[in-house]
This record gives C-alpha cells, structure tokens and sequence, in this order.
C-alpha cells in the first residue's frame, strides 16, 4: 500500500467516563472511515481523559476488556490507535496505546517516559513500559507509539527511525501550563514535532485532548506532518477528526536525502555512553 489515508480524531473526554467516552471513540471511527480514511489515531488515555489522579483500580483494562473489544469489532476496515489505562496480570497500571485492525487488538505500546515535573505526576501513578515495537496499521506501513513525553526523550524517535519506521504516531495530553514556569506547550509541540518529522523523514499523527476541564486547558492544535516537518492540516481548539494522505515514497525519498538514521553510527553512540557512565561512577 504505497499511499495511506489518515486521520486524528481529536475528542473531548468526559473525565473517568468510559461508556461516553467510548460512544465518542465509535463516532469518530464512523465519521473517519465514511471519508476514506484507512487508520485513525486518537489521544492519550481517550477512554478515561487524562487525569492528574486517576483511580486505576476502576479504570484499568485487560487487553481483553468490553471497551477495548468494541473498538476491535469497529476497526473493520480502518486501523484504530486508542489510549487507555492497561491492567496487566500482576496488577500493575501502564498508560497505554493501543492498535487495533482487522477487529483485533494487535499491539500495545507502554509508555515508556513517564512526567515527574510540574503538573504532571504520572511516575508515581503508572508502571514504566520498557519496549519500544513497531506495529503494521496497514500492509507496507511500519508505525513506532510515542505516547506525548515519549516524544520529548531524544533516543526514542531516534530508536524508532533505526527500527525502521515509516511513520509515527504521537498520542498525546498537553495542557497549557502543565510543565510551569512559563513554558509554552504549543510552540515546544511545534518545534518537537517538525524537528522530528524532518530530521527522520517520517510523517507524524499527533492527537491532543481538547477542552477545559479539572484545572486542566487542553489546547487541541492535533495535526498531521509530512517526511519534511510541514503540516498537511492542523486542527483547531474544539472537537474534529482530522484527514491527509501520506505516501510511502516520500518518506523513502526523505530518508534517502537526508539519511539522518542511516549514518547516526549506534555503536559509537553505544561506546560514548559507556565511556560516559564509566566516568560518573565513584
């Protein structure tokens, strides 16, 4: 599949409430696949909304859960990428995305960067992913999961560009004023993301919350960026499912003009972090 449409569909949750907000995951996969759309990405935690203390004990999902099987049974058709909160079988929490096609659940990213700054204390709430997979949302399309602060940890769009990558979708939960101290959210997503797209060649799905809520203002501004950083279309502050198309060889083009993973010499990366650790050691 040499071309693929995609969409973000960027929602407005109800906090703690997974049946509306699982009504509002099932619109918004009618309304994508009514336009073509071939694989659609929705925001972090969209079944619960993010909260700043989520009680995971009723929230949390088995991959096998009714929320989650009903997305898969929608996802005929379309590939559907959803966050909710992940209960695994020792009874840990993990923020999580998952992926489901073919009315299936076929893969699962744990977030791996977990915020422990400003207003965000998702390390003292959640377990720690420690897998970075790639996952097919359609034939010939590798996709790599960077759940919001995943994004902001350098090494790991650097690590999905060496796996193999040929597109990343960014799940994500950014008010204003969640870091503090005057950081400005918008323009830091901004410069993230079309650093991120450009310096790799791959396209970029990013899904924000929208709506104000708990204390929180999400500022939406989801948006969808071809292999050179630029933005094929970006969504305003309120509730709208989003839609570009991509092509395959525009990113093999991009990577080939600017090989950035290609030439990034991971073992000398390798030997200067040893080097480096070894010298920090008492």
């Amino acid at each position: 599949m040499s071309s693929l449409k995609v969409a973000v569909a960027q929602i407005r949750c109800e906090p703690a409430g997974l049946e509306a907000n699982l009504a509002a995951h099932l619109d918004a996969i009618g309304e994508a696949r009514g336009k073509g759309a071939e694989l659609l990405l929705f925001p972090e935690l969209s079944l619960t909304d993010y909260l700043a203390d989520p009680d995971c004990s009723a929230l949390a999902l088995a991959p096998g859960a009714e929320p989650l099987a009903r997305i898969a049974g929608a996802a005929d058709g379309i590939a559907v990428s959803a966050g909710f909160i992940e209960r695994d079988g020792q009874g840990r929490f993990f923020n999580s995305q998952g992926l489901f096609r073919d009315r299936k659940l076929v893969a699962v990213h744990r977030k791996l960067n977990l915020p422990g700054y400003g207003a965000l204390r998702e390390d003292r709430v959640y377990a720690r992913g420690c897998r970075l997979d790639l996952a097919e949302p359609a034939p010939g399309w590798r996709a790599a999961t960077l759940i919001c602060a995943d994004a902001w940890n350098p090494a790991l769009p650097w690590l999905a560009a060496l796996s193999g990558a040929s597109l990343l979708l960014l799940p994500a939960a950014s008010a204003l004023g969640a870091v503090g101290n005057g950081f400005d959210n918008p323009r830091g997503w901004e410069i993230n993301l079309a650093h991120s797209a450009m310096t790799y060649g791959l396209p970029i799905l990013f899904a924000n919350h929208c709506g104000a809520r708990g204390g929180a203002e999400f500022w939406g501004g989801s948006r969808i960026l071809d292999t050179s950083g630029a933005e094929l279309v970006r969504a305003g502050a309120a509730p709208e499912v989003i839609i570009a198309e991509l092509s395959l060889a525009d990113g093999e083009t991009a990577r080939r003009i600017l090989p950035t993973a290609r030439d990034s010499d991971p073992v000398l990366v390798g030997k200067l972090l040893h080097d480096r650790i070894g010298k920090d050691r008492p």
